[in-house]
């Protein structure tokens, strides 16, 4: 880490979050493994306890805490640590990439996230999470996960990854889907094209076989 030491890196969040793994596999695309991280198990409610509500009103992961700042939410937490670790940069050098990144990005925190996890995942993984299984919120979510993966893959075109080279945009999807995975939905979703090509390279990444979650 340019100018500071690495050990006061602090996350607070629990694996099986997808923000949170975000921000993991940008630290090991980054090579950075000495960090503290204190799992806070969203499935748990134990963001909302009074502790952490300090930390984040909204009771939200991840967080994280880097030379006496606190950082809030995932987009900021990434390009934060994108500037000031060594290595290869996850944001795109030019402004038409940088773009591309920046829409999927926004994208998948507005729409994305909640249709592909709130919607298709939780319904076959974890309804309990969302109050029970509930059809119309899962047919909601294939049809908003289908113009989300969609809109990656045309913005992606002949690129290898959705900017050009691998970016935050990247990371941001990509835990997403691996929850879509798991589930009898996904032939539905992963049918667009150049989306077997992405998937296959992202899943060859050693950030994501890294941070994969433990889902026993």
């Amino acid at each position: 880490m340019k100018g500071t030491a690495m050990s006061d890196l602090t996350l607070w969040g629990f694996d099986g979050s997808t923000y949170v793994r975000t921000v993991k596999m940008l630290l090991a695309e980054k090579g950075c493994a000495d960090f503290t991280q204190h799992p806070l198990n969203v499935l748990a409610g134990e963001p909302k306890k009074p502790e952490h509500l300090k930390r984040h009103p909204f009771g939200k992961v991840p967080v994280l805490e880097h030379d006496g700042v606190r950082i809030l939410e995932t987009a900021a937490i990434v390009r934060y640590l994108n500037d000031v670790l060594p290595g290869k940069s996850l944001v795109p050098a030019t402004p038409k990439d940088r773009a591309r990144m920046d829409m999927v990005v926004g994208l998948i925190d507005s729409y994305g996230y909640g249709a592909l996890v709130g919607g298709v995942a939780a319904y076959h993984l974890f309804p309990d999470f969302v109050g029970g299984k509930n059809e119309a919120m899962r047919k909601q979510g294939l049809e908003n996960g289908h113009k989300l993966i969609k809109l990656a893959m045309e913005t992606k075109g002949s690129s290898p990854f959705i900017a050009g080279d691998l970016s935050l945009a990247d990371l941001f999807l990509a835990p997403i889907v691996f929850y879509v995975s798991l589930t009898p939905d996904k032939d539905a979703l992963f049918k667009e094209p150049g989306f077997s090509d992405w998937w296959a390279r992202i899943q060859d990444l050693p950030s994501f076989k890294a941070t994969q979650p433990n889902l026993g």
